[in-house]
């Protein structure tokens, strides 16, 4: 567990350190902790007005120290709390899919509006989950995912981050998808099944979606199409 953790420390603090807009990024990867920003300064020993102050861009961006710092903390009340994030992250590390399986599997410098995903994926909502943003996504064949990954396979689908979008292609009642999506913990902020109209649906797709508290969308957007908005996010 202590390489997967210096492995995830390198990649967050090199993700803060390079992005165009560091407290944006600090500020999404504090929130995909579930880490408040009081949390963060008890465990840094700074007031709270610190790190509101670098979220927001007030103060001058922070040096590789005092990210490195920052993203310890994190890590620290990760562990604290029993390391699940840092489990899950664990398992995704060294992820790789054949292309036929994964189309695209990206992270967000920061956090974007469901809204702005919807429209980057022509997408119509069918459920309002709990979330109103998404930090990454992954857009997956369908069928090719189902019938040759593994659950432990299937798992490590979500990337990096936790807090995001999966987006199912070849769909064509959204059953599969959905029940498959039953062995997942935690859910995605949003589940996108690409190829049907709302119509189409599985009867029982909205109640899935509304007990793992997912939003639920369908598009019909030419996929070529949907990658390239999605690659401009």
């Amino acid at each position: 567990m202590s390489d997967a953790r210096e492995e995830l420390s390198r990649r967050i603090a090199g993700e803060i350190t390079l992005s165009d807009d560091p407290g944006a990024t600090l500020r999404k990867w504090r929130t995909d902790f579930d880490v408040s920003q009081t949390e963060l300064a008890d465990q840094l020993d700074v007031s709270s007005s610190v790190i509101s102050d670098y979220e927001s861009g007030r103060r001058e961006s922070p040096g590789i120290g005092v990210v490195r710092r920052t993203v310890d903390g994190l890590l620290d009340i990760d562990e604290q709390r029993g390391g699940g994030r840092l489990r899950q992250y664990a398992r995704v590390l060294s992820a790789g899919f054949e292309s036929d399986i994964v189309h695209d599997l990206r992270e967000y410098s920061t956090a974007v509006s469901l809204e702005a995903f919807y429209d980057a994926m022509g997408a119509t909502e069918v459920v309002r989950g709990d979330q109103d943003h998404v930090n990454g996504h992954t857009v997956i064949n369908s069928i090719e995912a189902i019938t040759r990954l593994s659950s432990e396979e299937f798992y490590r689908l979500y990337g990096q981050s936790t807090n995001r979008a999966l987006v199912f292609t070849g769909v064509t009642r959204g059953e599969s998808p959905l029940v498959a999506m039953r062995v997942v913990s935690p859910t995605p902020n949003a589940v996108i099944l690409h190829g049907i109209e709302d119509s189409e649906l599985w009867e029982h797709a909205a109640d899935l979606a509304r007990v793992d508290q997912f939003s639920l969308a369908t598009s019909t957007k030419d996929l070529d199409a949907c990658l390239a908005d999605l690659q401009a996010l």
